[in-house]
Parts: C-alpha cells; sequence; structure tokens
C-alpha cells in the first residue's frame, strides 16, 4: 500500500547519507516504531520518508547520548505524537539519570577507598602458613 506524505519523500539510503546512521539503524528505529508516523512505502516497496524524519533522528542520537534508552526515546516520541511537547517528561528522565549517575560516582568512591586501602596494606610476599588455604592473602 502506497501512503501520500506532503512534501519530498527520500529513500533511506539519503537519510542516511543526511542523517548520519547506517541504514540498518534506520530500519530498526522504523521497525521499533520510532520513525512510524513520517515513514511510507513506494510501489515497489522501498521505504520513504519525509526530511522531518531528520528531525526525530537527531532528537533520538542526542537523547541516546544523554543516556536514555530507545524505549524511553519511543515513551517521549509518542508523547509528542499526539501534538504534546514532552519536555516535562524528557526533564523527568534526564533528572532520574543524574540521580543514577550520582549512584554510580558514590559506588565507584567507595569501591576505590576499598581498592586503595588494599594497595596501602600489600604484602608482596605474604606469609607462606597461609599460602596453602588463601588464593591471595591480601584481597581474603
Amino acid at each position: 500500500m502506497v501512503v501520500s506524505l506532503p512534501g519530498k519523500l527520500y529513500q533511506i539510503g539519503s537519510i542516511s547519507a543526511r542523517s548520519g546512521l547506517s541504514v540498518k539503524t534506520i530500519r530498526y528505529y522504523t521497525d521499533m516504531g520510532l520513525l512510524s508516523p513520517t515513514v511510507a512505502r513506494s510501489e515497489s516497496g522501498y521505504r520513504l520518508f519525509t526530511d522531518t524524519v531528520l528531525n526525530r533522528l537527531t532528537f533520538i542520537k542526542q537523547a541516546q547520548r544523554l543516556g536514555l534508552s530507545l524505549s524511553e526515546i519511543k515513551e517521549i516520541l509518542e508523547i509528542r505524537d499526539r501534538g504534546l511537547l514532552p519536555c516535562t517528561e524528557v526533564k523527568a528522565r534526564l533528572q532520574e539519570k543524574v540521580e543514577a549517575i550520582n549512584k554510580q560516582i558514590q559506588d565507584l568512591d567507595s569501591l576505590r577507598s576499598e581498592l586503595q586501602a588494599i594497595l596501602d596494606h600489600w604484602q608482596e610476599h605474604p606469609s607462606q602458613e597461609r599460602f596453602a588455604i588463601t588464593i591471595c592473602p591480601n584481597i581474603q
């Protein structure tokens, strides 16, 4: 079935070249429903896109760079497709990412302290009596 869309239509290769994303990635995004509002098929079955898909691809790339998953991005795009600005949802997701990063930093700081404490008390030649029952006495 051929869908008529206003404006010029571009084949996937052209969109790939303009967006910097591979054809495979664009197909994947289409199959996931991230690009469905702007995709059509030619009579011969080629995927055709309006140039507005470039805005979506730019958003997807930036959102991924900021740590959002494709499922999170899809939810945000669905809000936009309903005619609403999803900025509140984007802000909430980014705040969650910041909180997760802060937790990771705390966990890594604790791990670094533990590792440094082990290294500060490292014995190059631990006692032979513990050798038979341990793998590395310095960390057991």
